[in-house]
């Protein structure tokens, strides 16, 4: 059984090696000695809990995989991890919602590190209910969603691009936390989905992924074009809140911004028929 030294020594070498960095490089901005850290990587020495943080930041880990550093290490986790629905994270919801609905009449998700759904505003419903003729999607995750051709898939006119960006990021996410193997698994299955490229199974060293995505839905004679943001959290000290991001959607012409506003007044007057009929 390998001793607790040489079992955070090859997670810190496996982090260096995700950022590319060399001992040197590492031991310089961490301020520690590259001798000293040669022997950390190797298990011959066993690092302070303040040098496993101080390696952390230099290195960006997330702060659930900085928690799996410091308990390899032998010492206890430093970040909790508190459900979204609980007291604790009462007020991150609240703000949340209030985004989201601040996004009205245009679609915003919130998303985990792995592409989950787990909130949306009524703009994502409605406008999701509208290309899918009704249908609901039979998955929760977003890329399971873009990939699968019993899904969304069908409905995006420029699949080919959308799903290209969203491999892109994922290949990026894999190859920058290379503990998280439900994201390496996740690349596989959607990898796997029919009609997938297979250049796409290389990630592109070259090509960074873009800080926007074009998303064009098409129902019938009907598209509609959106671009989209991304926000996430700063200086977070929670694993939850740490993983968490929303994705907001916003018309890239008149006539989609113009389509979502009739979208949400018909639901708005069904909603208030309904109401009077009861």
């Amino acid at each position: 059984m390998p001793s607790l030294a040489s079992h955070v020594g090859s997670l810190l070498r496996e982090w260096r090696a995700a950022r590319r960095l060399s001992q040197l490089d590492l031991a310089l901005e961490a301020g520690v000695s590259a001798r000293h850290l040669s022997y950390v990587e190797t298990g011959k020495a066993q690092p302070s809990r303040d040098m496993v943080t101080r390696l952390a930041d230099v290195l960006d880990v997330p702060l659930r995989e900085r928690n799996a550093l410091l308990m390899a290490a032998g010492y206890a986790p430093k970040y909790p991890e508190t459900g979204l629905g609980t007291p604790g994270l009462a007020q991150v919801r609240r703000a949340i919602e209030c985004i989201l609905a601040q996004q009205e009449p245009y679609p915003a998700f919130l998303l985990n590190r792995h592409w989950d759904v787990l909130m949306a505003n009524d703009a994502a419903a409605r406008v999701g209910n509208f290309v899918m003729r009704g249908r609901p999607s039979v998955h929760q995750n977003m890329l399971r969603q873009i990939f699968d051709p019993n899904d969304f898939r069908p409905a995006v006119a420029n699949w080919e691009e959308v799903a290209g960006h969203l491999v892109r990021h994922l290949h990026s996410a894999v190859a920058a936390t290379p503990s998280d193997t439900k994201a390496r698994m996740l690349l596989d299955e959607i990898l796997g989905y029919p009609g997938v490229p297979l250049r796409w199974r290389t990630r592109e060293l070259d090509t960074a992924p873009s800080p926007l995505l074009t998303t064009v839905l098409r129902r019938d004679a009907h598209e509609l074009s959106f671009f989209s943001t991304v926000t996430t959290f700063g200086t977070p000290r929670d694993v939850t809140i740490d993983e968490l991001h929303i994705e907001c959607c916003f018309p890239m012409d008149d006539a989609t911004s113009e389509f979502c506003r009739a979208l949400a007044s018909a639901d708005l007057s069904a909603t208030s028929t309904s109401n009077m009929s009861i």
